[in-house]
């Protein structure tokens, strides 16, 4: 039932957003260049890598996260207009609208066996830690809620979790770690 629901409501929300789609990606050109698109691999489903799709927000070459993303990428990183390509990610399978968000390649070999169960379950456009802080809680915090989303899933989780990314969309609350551009990165948590 979770993948009909992803596949229609990704469906019916990629032709309802195509007009923002193509705005966003005609000034994510002219602010931000080529290309228009940022993909980069990505753990899914029990640690399966795939390609994952987002507006481009930073400047391309090397540097800080802080010092390469743009005024125009601040912008869409905080309406969350940068996530909207991955509805392609979940029409295709790699990814369902609600579950842990799919993180960097180089964190599962950090993970404690207790984090890496956060791959049990298809990674998310919207999860339980997005909408219970987002970026704001420490990498810990992040991940249990993560593997908690796994262990409890439901439709009616998944509608509240929905609802609540809505509003949290509104408010823009928690894109990013208090005194950081965007997240700082995971570092690993020792086994206890």
């Amino acid at each position: 039932m979770k993948r009909c629901t992803d596949i229609l409501v990704a469906l019916v929300l990629l032709i309802l957003f195509s007009p923002i789609l193509f705005c966003v990606s005609l000034l994510t050109l002219a602010f931000n260049g080529r290309p228009i698109l940022f993909s980069q691999t990505r753990p899914g489903l029990h640690g399966k890598l795939f390609t994952l799709h987002k507006f481009r927000s930073m400047k391309t070459g090397e540097g800080l996260d802080g010092d390469r993303l743009t005024p125009f990428g601040k912008l869409l990183r905080k309406s969350s207009l940068d996530e909207l390509p991955q509805l392609w990610n979940v029409l295709r399978g790699d990814m369902s609208l609600v579950g842990p968000r799919p993180l960097l390649e180089q964190y599962l070999s950090l993970y404690n066996a207790r984090q890496a169960r956060r791959h049990d379950v298809k990674p998310g456009v919207t999860g339980w830690s997005q909408v219970n802080g987002r970026n704001e809680p420490s990498w810990e915090e992040r991940l249990e809620r993560d593997v908690w989303y796994a262990e409890h899933q439901s439709f009616i989780l998944d509608c509240r979790i929905i609802l609540k990314t809505a509003f949290k969309v509104i408010s823009s609350s928690g894109v990013s770690a208090k005194g950081q551009a965007t997240v700082e990165p995971f570092k690993g948590t020792p086994e206890k």
